[in-house]
């Protein structure tokens, strides 16, 4: 009995598990690479904005000194609570120095909070970010009292350690949450998927062990999506194989049966053959007349029997064809059904003068029997006709390079339901008690001559069209 253990040997470590697992880790990081960087972008514009508001607040102060005049001592406190370098507010048509240290530094790189894109904050961000130390930038931001902008030079060291004092704040939170929700994914993927996935892969491989077992068919679930879809078809599909494999099974041992009746049928037909030989002695013209017919018979039976197991093992024999008149195949079919007569089934065959076939005379002779004892058994099972005596019609013909015959009588008709499967062995039968062989020995047989035989959507009756083209290069 298949276990996890063998799905996950047989689907190797790489399951849908894991396959799952690794989709799941890869676009939470992906996920958290796209949260990151334009948090960490409004981070670094946020920390910015504070030493701007920070810078107008300074310049308030100096612009209040009397004179716009302030100590030296003063103008390094108010730098040193802003955290910039250098304080500057441009009015109007001039540029103001407020405050700024000893050596004003070199610097970097150029920051305009006034009008700054999503794409550049990033950009700038990540600039920042993997900055060498030392470096000053310079950050301009909307003045006060009418006037065109302030700027400040801050040293970028304080930003940066602050910007990575926050990624690292935002990459445990984001972690966290990136656990939770691919847990959360990764769980119920896998209660709604995986897990019915899985159990249709255990009841594929236990019905595999034992197909024959009915009570291994997958139990379907109510659900109306592609799994449950998927249940119902596998179902279905089990079920269909184990009727096939039963079915196989009965032939089997049905032809183990036949296969043992053969051998015995074959002596005693063999015994009647040499107790009929003594009526060719017999001076009775109806003897006579009939004693040849009744050793034929005979022989085709002990011949029929002779060919059952290679006929079990494989398909029929290939026809010896040439070319045979086809009127006294027809007549002898005739009278091994015991047709013609005054009172009974009435007989009415219709051949077109000396037409020959390209067939196996033995073969040819099955078809007709298999059939018409078809027409015969249909017609004696149902009501007769009005005047009390069932129709067949045998009608042979050319055309062209083909010989068309044509079977028919005036009994029910094949239902619907058995037209699918007519010509399938132990399948095809409408009548009690029937096999459904002759149909199916008889299509074989034609398929065989490269023919074909169909039933004719006609009615009443059933009629049944053989067609049996020459040889290329036969003479017609």
């Amino acid at each position: 009995m298949p276990n996890f253990a063998d799905i996950k040997d047989k689907s190797g470590l790489f399951g849908l598990s894991a396959r799952l697992l690794v989709l799941t880790i890869l676009f939470g990081m992906l996920a958290e690479v796209m949260i990151y960087l334009p948090s960490v972008a409004t981070y670094r514009q946020n920390w910015l904005s504070n030493r701007i508001s920070s810078a107008i607040t300074a310049a308030l102060v100096l612009e209040a000194a009397p004179n716009g005049m302030v100590s030296d001592s003063l103008a390094m406190q108010i730098l040193d609570s802003v955290g910039a370098k250098m304080v500057a507010l441009k009015m109007r048509d001039t540029k103001r120095l407020l405050a700024s240290s000893e050596m004003p530094p070199q610097v970097a790189t150029t920051t305009d909070l006034r009008n700054v894109s999503e794409m550049a904050s990033i950009r700038e961000a990540v600039a920042t970010l993997i900055a060498p130390p030392g470096r000053f930038i310079r950050v301009i931001g909307n003045a006060p009292m009418n006037g065109q902008f302030v700027e400040i030079v801050i040293d970028e060291a304080p930003l940066k350690e602050a910007m990575y004092a926050a990624s690292r704040r935002l990459l445990l939170i984001s972690l966290s949450i990136s656990a939770i929700t691919g847990c959360l994914v990764y769980l119920t993927l896998s209660w709604l998927i995986v897990r019915p996935v899985r159990r249709l892969t255990f009841a594929m491989m236990h019905f595999g062990d034992n197909p024959e077992d009915g009570s291994r068919i997958v139990q379907t679930s109510r659900r109306n999506d592609e799994i449950g879809v998927a249940e119902r078809e596998l179902a279905a599909m089990q079920r269909q194989l184990l009727g096939m494999l039963q079915q196989k099974s009965r032939l089997a041992a049905l032809g183990l049966a036949v296969s043992k009746i053969n051998h015995d049928l074959r002596n005693l037909l063999a015994a009647a053959q040499l107790f009929s030989d003594r009526l060719t002695d017999s001076e009775d013209p109806l003897v006579q007349r009939f004693a040849p017919k009744l050793l034929q018979t005979l022989d085709r039976a002990i011949a029929f029997c002779q060919s059952t197991l290679s006929y079990g093992r494989a398909a029929e024999q290939l026809p010896s064809r040439r070319m045979i008149p086809v009127a006294p195949i027809v007549t002898d079919t005739r009278e091994l059904l015991g047709l013609g007569g005054e009172d009974g089934i009435v007989w009415y065959e219709k051949i077109e003068p000396d037409l020959h076939i390209d067939a196996d005379p033995d073969h040819l002779s099955r078809i007709l029997l298999n059939l018409c004892r078809n027409a015969l058994q249909a017609l004696e099972a149902q009501a007769r006709t009005e005047d009390g005596r069932g129709r067949i019609h045998v009608m042979c013909r050319r055309d062209s390079a083909a010989v068309i015959i044509e079977v028919a009588d005036d009994g029910p008709g094949v239902p619907e339901r058995a037209r699918q499967r007519l010509f399938e062995a132990f399948a095809g039968s409408t009548r009690p008690g029937g096999s459904g062989l002759g149909l199916a020995i008889a299509a074989e047989l034609v398929r065989a001559h490269g023919g074909m035989l169909t039933l004719l959507d006609q009615s009443p009756g059933a009629t049944f069209r053989i067609r049996i083209p020459d040889r290329t290069g036969s003479p017609s």
